[in-house]
């Protein structure tokens, strides 16, 4: 028994050097433009029998526009950053340098009072690991990307310090195929990652 779980990165809500932690706003102009760039591609996957979503406003409004009518998902809900919410990378390395150093160097480290790297990986997991194993079902999943980078990480048993070697660019796909703790991926077509 196998189920796919295809993840769709949800479209941008700000520029990359204005992302913010735990970044709640809602889809920007641009974002919505390549949403409609993309659809005609990204539209087919509606056909998964379960559909869900990051809780995150950008992560519904892309599956919505997508026409995916997901069910947001709490454990797809990007890391946990602690007092670190709502600042960007470059604001909380000015304030605590010593801190962004031990977050980056240590999966274990939760200097923000948030959650670890170790724990997001885990958590999201856990979510992938609990998926309907009904042979050859499929399940689609908008989420932030940090939540698909965890997801990649876990599938592969890798090492957490690979989780900032992952790109995961708005509106990509990557498919995993398996089962709990048994996961596979292959390259595919069409610039995005699918299931094997």
């Amino acid at each position: 028994m196998h189920v796919r779980v295809t993840f769709v990165a949800a479209a941008r809500s700000s520029s990359l050097l204005a992302e913010h932690f735990d970044d709640d706003r809602p889809l920007d102009q641009a974002g919505w433009h390549e949403v409609q760039l993309a659809a005609h591609g990204l539209v087919p996957l509606a056909a998964a029998e379960l559909r869900y979503c990051s809780p995150t406003p950008r992560s519904r409004a892309t599956g919505d526009a997508l026409g995916y009518a997901p069910l947001a998902q709490v454990a797809l809900r990007d890391c946990d950053m602690g007092r670190w919410r709502g600042l960007t990378l470059a604001e909380v390395t000015a304030r605590e340098p010593g801190a962004v150093d031990a977050w980056l160097a240590d999966p274990r480290s939760a200097p923000h009072g948030g959650e670890s790297l170790l724990s997001f990986i885990a958590r999201v997991g856990q979510w992938l690991d609990t998926r309907p194993a009904d042979d050859g079902g499929r399940v689609l999943a908008v989420a932030e990307p940090a939540v698909v980078r965890a997801a990649l990480v876990y599938a592969l048993k890798a090492p957490p310090a690979t989780y900032w070697n992952i790109d995961v660019r708005p509106l990509s796909t990557v498919a995993l195929t398996g089962r709990a703790g048994r996961w596979s991926l292959r390259l595919g077509g069409g610039g995005g990652l699918e299931a094997a």
